[in-house]
């Protein structure tokens, strides 16, 4: 069994725990997703895709952006985790920020079908945690080349 390590008398999360927490975040907001869409298509009698309904086409594309983005972000995050030269840090920055990229992007996309600060403030979150993700993934896997 996995324990986290006590240093100086605090505990310390390993970068295994904290992907585990981003991962268990972004699932609840997919299904959270999910469940909306659900509810727009009973509510406006959609049995599949959007019937041409504004309301479940919104709900379809929060549901769908956040379905494209987030298991590619997870399985970044844990394989920056098992790679050693990939400090702990970096691990809760990457989640963190692609995490509140996606919690903002729902928002916005759900509340407002147009342009809107949480949809843009969410992409430019979520592309450069992938950016950067994929520029340490890089770095990290040619590093025992170094």
């Amino acid at each position: 069994m996995r324990y986290a390590s006590r240093q100086y008398g605090r505990l310390r999360m390993t970068k295994l725990d904290w992907v585990a927490i981003f991962a268990g975040i972004n699932i609840v907001l997919l299904v959270v997703l999910a469940f909306r869409v659900s509810g727009a298509r009973r509510k406006h009698k959609v049995s599949l895709g959007d019937g041409g309904n504004a309301a479940v086409l919104q709900a379809v594309r929060a549901h769908g952006n956040a379905a494209e983005t987030i298991p590619v972000a997870l399985v970044a995050l844990f394989l920056l985790a098992a790679l050693e030269p990939v400090p702990v840090v970096a691990i809760q920055a990457l989640g963190g920020t692609v995490t509140l990229g996606r919690l903002a992007h729902a928002i916005g996309l759900s509340t407002d079908s147009g342009p809107s600060p949480g949809r843009v403030l969410g992409t430019a979150l979520t592309w450069l945690s992938l950016l950067a993700a994929g520029g340490l993934l890089i770095w990290a896997g040619a590093a025992p080349l170094l």
